[in-house]
């Protein structure tokens, strides 16, 4: 991740640079959009390094070095405020100055106005070989014309063949205009590199070819959508190679090496000794993200003060040293930026000591990251909502927490102790890079795998979304918990569930396994019980809050007491959007008693059902199966996976319910 990349710097991309030349002619020029996305599918689906699909295209979001230059056309930049999420996205990029920044977008007041056309995600056209529909013809991008004439009209642009005969032995065809698409194989390697499938060294073996310079190839394929079905034909040289050639374990030793290409930055890594793998475009697996999320909560004293102190080192830069004794000097060279009007001064000299502060070394920090749990994040969520709100509709102006209890209804189940309504709450996402072939927390290598959004090693900014919502809090009783957890480590089905995680965690793991007990990955039983929880009332919510199923989702707060740390056993089951559409007071209501008592009953009952069973119902995963789950299915407890934030792992109805053949479920048996 540190490794400094190899780039043309001559070759910055600019989207709008053209559009200004023209426009200083006096001459009208459509700004080039060609895609529109919203903030969350652009955050977790298509990020930097992701291939879009457009309708005639497809495309790569560039790094975020090219976003700078979007910016740039205006005079500030807008910053996301969540200190303690910034916090941990400076650890992990190793960079202490890292902002949260929301992507370059700007609403339109009506849908024909120009509001924000100097604003969007730079990207570029990727794959960069395309395939003539009407031909075959396979070529660079150079061989076709583009054609993006209607500024309102984004789903008309495409690539065309200029000069389209047909395809060979369909008879004379006078030539015409045909639609060009993206060439459908890429090569990764498991360093998250990314390259354009080599089409012309492939049909000649590595070779030249014989008979041009500049050979004109074809794909010709008649069996759409079974995998690598196209065979690749030079009509120079009449050579021909199928593709499937270079699938499974023998096709893989006939690719070329990894050259260490990140296409979203225009660069390459000085050195991959990878091999490399055979992709589609449109591969699920091309491009997983990497990111960290909070809720945010009303800030303590302590985190008020450490906001404060780097306010102040942002703003004031050297300045700050030279003048750390003058505090009426530091009130005034930070009056526009940072209000200080009601810090006393000896708040304030405690702000600029801390300001001051030697920031920690490369191996502390190396050491922090090592030592670092994704709970941390969460620790300060729970401990918050472990406090009565202060009356009804508690609201933190700061961060808009909303909240109001709700008395337990007389048939709720006593496990569940505590309801909570949160009427608004604010969560912001950050993303912090990406893997390919394998997801981020499947890979036991990062930070090596975790490919960079930027070529600097030390970024300034990364991209984060905000999310407003609604939600309900269910607070579980820990005594039951504590003493059902003490004899699901007894059974043996947890034994049996352990003994698949570390078949798993070494299969996937492999270059690390050695170093790491696969046992301290795997997720107390406490996680199972609160996640499978989850994901039925996930189920039973969506029949009657007017949200769909997909539109919620699970903040899990289960893990066992460690020094310093309480333990946890609770649940969020919440929506969000960036819009008001994640706060029209749907989930909210299911919080009141007689409706959370219906919810509960409901999906406690289906829990125990599942169309699948019994063979649902008795699945255990046994040598050499390495599943991550038990009883649970998509026909009973999975959810989409917008909802589930572990991939639907670490899910089993018996730890839940008593099903038949066993006796573990936390809540017993179910009457209907």
């Amino acid at each position: 991740m540190t490794a400094k990349l190899v780039y043309d710097s001559q070759q910055e991309l600019d989207p709008l640079g053209d559009a200004e030349q023209e426009a200083e002619k006096g001459t009208k020029h459509n700004r080039a959009k060609v895609g529109s996305g919203r903030p969350s599918s652009l955050i977790y689906t298509y990020g930097p390094g992701a291939i879009m699909d457009l309708p005639q295209f497809t495309i790569m979001p560039a790094g975020l070095d090219d976003w700078d230059r979007i910016w740039a056309r205006r005079d500030g930049v807008p910053i996301i405020h969540a200190p303690r999420l910034r916090d941990v996205v400076r650890m992990m990029l190793k960079s202490p100055d890292v902002q949260l920044r929301p992507f370059p977008w700007q609403p339109k007041k009506m849908s024909m106005s120009h509001e924000g056309e100097d604003l969007g995600v730079p990207s570029r056209v990727f794959p960069q070989w395309l395939r003539c529909t009407g031909c075959d013809m396979l070529a660079p991008l150079p061989r076709f014309d583009y054609k993006n004439t209607h500024p309102f009209r984004t789903d008309e642009a495409r690539f065309e063949h200029a000069k389209c005969t047909g395809r060979p032995g369909s008879g004379p065809r006078k030539a015409r205009r045909q639609t060009a698409v993206p060439a459908r194989y890429l090569l990764a390697c498991v360093d998250g590199h990314l390259d354009e499938f080599p089409y012309d060294a492939w049909v000649h073996h590595g070779q030249k070819c014989s008979k041009a310079e500049f050979p004109a190839l074809r794909m010709v394929d008649r069996t759409s959508g079974k995998g690598a079905s196209a065979i690749i034909a030079c009509e120079s040289c009449q050579a021909r190679r199928p593709m499937n050639e270079a699938q499974g374990e023998v096709g893989a030793s006939k690719l070329p090496q990894c050259r260490g290409r990140h296409p979203h930055l225009d660069a390459f890594a000085p050195s991959c000794e990878n091999k490399t793998k055979l992709m589609l475009v449109g591969a699920s697996n091309l491009w997983f993200a990497a990111t960290q999320s909070i809720i945010v909560m009303p800030e303590s004293n302590t985190e008020k003060e450490v906001e404060l102190a780097d306010r102040l080192r942002l703003a004031l830069g050297d300045k700050l040293a030279k003048y750390q004794s003058q505090l009426d000097m530091i009130r005034d060279l930070s009056e526009e930026k940072v209000d200080l009007a009601e810090v006393p001064d000896e708040s304030l000299a405690e702000a600029v000591a801390q300001a001051l502060a030697p920031l920690p070394s490369d191996e502390e920090q190396d050491e922090k990251i090592q030592t670092w749990d994704p709970v941390d994040l969460l620790v300060p969520e729970w401990n918050y909502l472990l406090k009565d709100p202060l009356g009804d509709r508690h609201e933190d102006r700061a961060s808009g927490l909303t909240l109001s209890t709700r008395q337990r209804g007389p048939q709720l189940r006593p496990e569940i102790t505590r309801v909570l309504a949160v009427e608004r709450l604010r969560k912001v996402n950050a993303l912090l890079g990406f893997t390919r072939i394998d997801d981020m927390d499947r890979v036991g290598d990062l930070p090596r795998r975790l490919v960079p959004l930027t070529r600097t090693s030390r970024p300034a900014w990364t991209v984060a979304t905000e999310d407003r919502g609604e939600g309900v809090f269910l607070q579980l009783d820990e005594n039951e918990v504590a003493a059902w957890e003490k004899r699901i480590y007894a059974s043996d089905t947890w034994e049996a569930h352990r003994d698949a995680h570390r078949r798993n965690f070494n299969r996937r793991f492999s270059e690390t396994a050695a170093d790491v007990n696969p046992d301290e990955r795997l997720k107390p039983p406490r996680y199972w019980l609160i996640h499978t929880l989850a994901h039925v009332l996930l189920r039973e919510m969506a029949m009657t809050c007017g949200y769909s199923a997909a539109s919620l989702t699970e903040r899990l707060y289960a893990w066992e007491g460690v020094e310093g740390r309480p333990p946890a056993a609770g649940v969020l089951i919440a929506t969000t959007a960036s819009d008001s559409d994640g706060t029209l007071g749907g989930l909210v209501q299911l919080s009141e008693p007689a409706r959370l008592e219906q919810v509960v009953k409901g999906a406690l009952y289906r829990a125990t059902r599942c169309s699948s069973d019994p063979v649902c119902a008795m699945r255990t995963p046994t040598d050499p199966e390495d599943f991550l789950h038990g009883a649970s299915c998509h026909c009973c407890s999975m959810a989409s996976e917008t909802s589930c934030e572990r991939g639907n792992r670490f899910l089993d109805r018996r730890f839940l319910v008593n099903l038949p053949g066993s006796t573990l479920g936390f809540f017993g048996n179910i009457d209907g």
